[in-house]
């Protein structure tokens, strides 16, 4: 699987979890060099608390597309130490 933003790829990998319809990356199948930290969190009864990250591609900032559970409940212990993407940011096979 492939993460693409504004026609680069983000992350890539065979390894993808799927959650509610949504691929969980590895965390080191990110090029981290398009991640920034983002202040937003949203909590998940069943999973728990989520952090976003913002990407950044070719200078333009896509606000919280991308999330992950640095501490997930025990049900969603499958996505911790991963990442899933939403808005602009495409997954494809």
């Amino acid at each position: 699987m492939k993460a693409t933003c504004d026609g680069q790829v983000i992350a890539e990998s065979e390894a993808t979890v799927v959650v509610e319809g949504n691929h969980y990356f590895p965390r080191g199948a990110l090029a981290e060099e398009f991640f920034v930290v983002s202040e937003t969190t949203s909590f998940c009864p069943w999973k728990g608390t989520a952090h976003y990250l913002d990407v950044v591609v070719n200078g333009k900032t896509e606000a919280d597309a991308a999330w992950h559970y640095p501490d997930p409940k025990p049900a969603a212990a499958e996505i911790k130490g991963r990442v899933a993407f939403w808005g602009t940011v495409m997954v494809s096979s």
